[in-house]
């Protein structure tokens, strides 16, 4: 008997179209999360609530708990999507830099230009007490984690072009910089800080946090 791979039968199965109830799920669940952006971003997280969001996007609190298991899941999912995108901004930014120091300057700066687009948005995610409410947190996520790998991967590549010590200790100063990178959110969505005044600021602390590094 002939045998056939799964991977061909698999080829020959046609592709179910989403069904009609799916369809009608996922724009339900668009739809509160666009009613959820805006009242976070006019509220904060506090001031909205799941009973305003239901309003809002037009529907029952039901519908929305058919969703979303509660409101800090629901703000966790629309940070995890910007971070998403920003992610992949960094990403870009990173690739321009003429060096470790300047690539790592230009990923800072693409998470503090996305975030000043979305000011009041920012403000209501930094503004949550997450320790104290159980809400969700930049550092758990796993986009947020993604940054963390994104600066190892860029002082890896300094390492390997010899703009780096091979003792760079990577993990840590990677560690190090993700702190660095959130510590300034507090100026740049709280204090009004400019952009320039922002790059001025993150250029000195990566050239303290990468000086050890440099190869003598």
């Amino acid at each position: 008997m002939k045998h056939i791979s799964p991977n061909l039968v698999a080829a020959d199965m046609p592709v179910r179209a989403p069904t009609r109830r799916a369809l009608a799920k996922q724009q339900t669940r668009l739809k509160v999360l666009a009613a959820a952006r805006k009242l976070f971003s006019e509220e904060g997280y506090e001031g909205a609530t799941i009973r305003d969001i239901a309003a809002a996007a037009g529907m029952s609190t039901g519908a929305v708990f058919a969703n979303f298991s509660d409101k800090s899941d629901l703000f966790r999912e629309i940070m995890s999507d910007d971070m998403e995108v920003l992610n992949t901004a960094m990403r870009d930014a990173a690739t321009r830099g003429r060096n470790v120091e300047d690539a790592v300057l230009k990923v800072f700066m693409a998470g503090y230009t996305f975030y000043k687009s979305r000011l009041q948005l920012a403000r209501a995610a930094f503004s949550v007490s997450w320790d104290r409410d159980g809400g969700p947190t930049l550092r758990g996520l796993p986009s947020g984690m993604a940054f963390v790998d994104l600066f190892t991967e860029q002082l890896n590549a300094a390492v390997e072009r010899g703009e780096l010590s091979q003792e760079a200790e990577v993990k840590l100063r990677s560690q190090m910089l993700f702190d660095t990178y959130l510590s300034n959110f507090a100026q740049a969505i709280f204090e009004g800080w400019s952009l320039d005044a922002l790059q001025t600021r993150a250029r000195e602390q990566i050239r303290i946090l990468l000086a050890g590094a440099r190869r003598g």
